[in-house]
């Protein structure tokens, strides 16, 4: 049964329908380029508070408004119209790739609306694409409603920080925000290597350095190689995807700098395991003493809707004390979520205790956070007792 306070899709549809009708178009003023139509769809999709432009072959443009998708007014979209309207962003090398036939994401600016992240691909023969509205500023930790305080990271003068969870989730947001708080705190020498750069950010009281991938660098690897030279005090690498760009952000953490990156995993367990696993296997136990030093902390997030319709981060933080490098050392990943409870007082907190200040706080109904929950039973005793 839906909830009353959860607008529906008709509500929605009516909602694009007025704004349609009360605000006029100016293409000059929301357009850059030949894509006028482009600047238009999105602007509706800031008018609406959206997060994201869908374009399908066989539909009109398409906006996801507080997790639903509504469709705007316009006509069906073909796959040459989609084309037409973003190939004018993207920079011949990455039309060259994509008309080689691969999927291919950037990030682009528009005057008056600012910054998107695009992903161009193919669906059914046809073009597709989705356009993430990013924020228009650069949000601090404290803007994104952590149950928990993860400022703390910014703090740590040196090793691994992982962000990890699935797409979509918020982990470039949440990098970008750590970014911008050490910005704010601290006077040191920041690299950031990305692909593609999503949030661009001001030198604050730190000098930062953002490096493109197929731009700047032609790889990772080849990037964070040159970062290390660079004299960095902080090295932010946007994801880790190849066992040679974990190689060096491991060995940069090892020596003195503070390496933050993103990985894909939905737990602490599965961050740490997902670099050796990465490495072939008579590399493997190698890598788990490097990854013992190395790391700092481990920070595991996802995206839950509230009860008023908005996203709010759920997380799971593991501060690395020497009990977790011991676990690490010996591959026993399965006693990182008890290391979580041990190092509380440091700054760790399970997912269960994260989920159950949202229900505390009324964000979140408690019936899905048990839903959500990896221990049920565990968030019962946490919502009996209290956080």
């Amino acid at each position: 049964m839906s909830d009353s306070r959860t607008p529906r899709v008709d509500d929605l549809d009516r909602l694009v329908s007025e704004l349609h009708e009360r605000t006029p178009s100016s293409p000059s003023q929301t357009a850059a380029g030949d894509t006028p139509e482009l600047g238009e769809w999105l602007q509706r999709v800031r008018e609406l508070d959206g997060s994201d432009l869908l374009l399908v072959a066989g539909l009109p443009p398409l906006a996801r408004v507080r997790g639903q998708v509504v469709r705007l007014r316009g006509e069906t979209m073909t796959g040459q119209a989609i084309e037409d309207a973003v190939l004018p962003m993207v920079a011949s090398r990455l039309r060259d790739r994509y008309r080689n036939g691969e999927a291919i994401d950037l990030a682009f600016t528009l005057h008056g609306l600012g910054r998107f992240r695009m992903n161009l691909h193919r669906e059914r023969g046809r073009a597709a694409t989705a356009i993430r509205a990013l924020p228009t500023r650069i949000p601090r930790v404290t803007d994104l409603h952590f149950s928990h305080d993860i400022a703390l990271l910014a703090e740590l003068p040196r090793g691994l920080v992982l962000v990890c969870g699935p797409t979509g989730s918020g982990k470039t947001t949440t990098l970008a925000a750590l970014i911008a708080e050490i910005n704010a705190r601290h006077a040191r020498h920041i690299v950031t290597v990305e692909d593609p750069i999503e949030y661009e950010h001001a030198h604050v009281r730190s000098v930062i350095e953002q490096i493109e991938i197929g731009i700047d660098a032609p790889d990772f690897p080849t990037a964070l190689r040159s970062a290390v030279r660079q004299a960095p005090d902080v090295i932010v690498v946007g994801e880790m995807r190849d066992p040679e760009t974990m190689r060096i952000a491991l060995s940069a953490a090892e020596t003195g700098h503070l390496v933050l990156a993103t990985v894909h995993a939905t737990d602490v367990a599965a961050a740490v395991s997902r670099i050796a696993d990465g490495f072939p296997s008579e590399r493997q136990n190698a890598v788990r003493q490097e990854t013992a030093m190395a790391l700092a902390a481990v920070l595991t997030q996802s995206l839950v809707p509230t009860r008023q319709g908005t996203l709010v981060p759920v997380a799971e933080l593991l501060l690395v004390s020497y009990g977790a490098r011991q676990h690490i050392r010996k591959n026993a990943l399965q006693h990182l979520n008890q290391e979580i409870t041990i190092t509380r007082r440091n700054g760790s907190f399970t997912l269960e205790e994260s989920l159950a200040r949202l229900v505390s706080t009324g964000l979140i109904e408690r019936s899905d956070a048990l839903l959500r929950a990896a221990h049920p039973e565990e968030l019962e005793s946490i919502l009996r007792t209290g956080v």
